[in-house]
């Protein structure tokens, strides 16, 4: 049974640690995600962006395929399942279709526009009782096409987003999807902490969760960061064990060519790489 991101939020924010949210992209995401948050009994926030709701044929297919892993994987830690950078339409779609907790990424509109869809979005998903993620100042990097520099939002346009009853805000601090670059400023500290001091018990997510170094992690944690979103790590360690099954030549021996057998060591990664992290964010055992 999916829930909405809520509760499990707060008492990350009470608790000092942080839920990871990490994207699926398949099936073999999807359940390893599961599997691993249910091994290691930590709640779990399952993203799903635009691009990867298309490439899985529709939300609806989503929502079925995680509901059906629920039951038949008996998984009984929290799972929310949420639209990660969602336009205004893609969060109806997907508030229709059965999610339980969506993000309005309004970031690239002046702050009145952004304010008014938002708006219009907390009246909607609490009639649901679904959780609502906001975003003010672009997340760097490229995501979906979106190519942005990771700016330092505006803690005076934090505070007038989240008093409008968003459940979770995301804020800028200089961090970007993706891989980092070299010369990587690292994370705004600084904007972090004048964000959380006018925002006050609102848990806040960090984006682009992938190469910020542990320590960076851990600061933010202490400063109010209750959701961290990891994407390309799990992609890199798919991909790594993959390439490896094939350069050994596994695919050509018997039946080593059959996908379940293929894709089991990228399975195998992405397992290691999510426990990895909610290790890091402290959430084993908090389910």
């Amino acid at each position: 049974m999916l829930v909405s991101a809520k509760e499990m939020l707060t008492k990350a924010k009470e608790g000092h640690y942080a839920v990871g949210q990490f994207n699926i992209n398949n099936l073999e995401w999807t359940k390893a995600i599961l599997l691993t948050a249910q091994e290691c009994n930590s709640p779990v926030i399952l993203g799903v962006s635009e691009g990867a709701g298309k490439y899985m044929a529709g939300y609806k297919t989503v929502v079925g395929m995680v509901n059906g892993m629920l039951e038949e994987l008996n998984i009984t830690v929290p799972v929310a399942l949420h639209l990660d950078h969602g336009s205004y339409e893609g969060c109806l779609k997907c508030i229709e279709a059965g999610f339980s907790s969506v993000m309005f990424d309004g970031s690239h509109y002046p702050i009145e526009e952004n304010v008014a869809k938002t708006t219009e979005l907390v009246k909607l998903t609490n009639e649901k009782g679904l959780s609502l993620e906001a975003e003010v100042g672009s997340i760097g990097g490229e995501e979906d096409g979106v190519v942005g520099a990771g700016e330092c939002a505006d803690p005076n346009e934090c505070k007038a987003i989240a008093d409008l009853g968003v459940t979770m805000l995301a804020a800028g601090i200089g961090n970007i999807h993706g891989k980092y670059p070299d010369n990587w400023a690292g994370l705004s500290f600084e904007t972090l902490d004048a964000v959380q001091k006018l925002t006050g018990k609102m848990p806040l997510v960090l984006h682009g969760g992938t190469g910020i170094p542990e320590d960076m992690i851990k600061k933010a944690i202490d400063l109010g960061v209750s959701k961290i979103n990891v994407n390309t790590e799990c992609q890199l360690s798919f991909a790594a064990a993959t390439r490896e099954y094939i350069e050994a030549g596994k695919d050509l021996q018997g039946k080593g060519f059959d996908p379940r057998k293929l894709l089991a060591p990228g399975f195998e990664a992405i397992k290691a790489t999510v426990k990895e992290k909610m290790e890091l964010f402290g959430s084993i055992n908090k389910a």
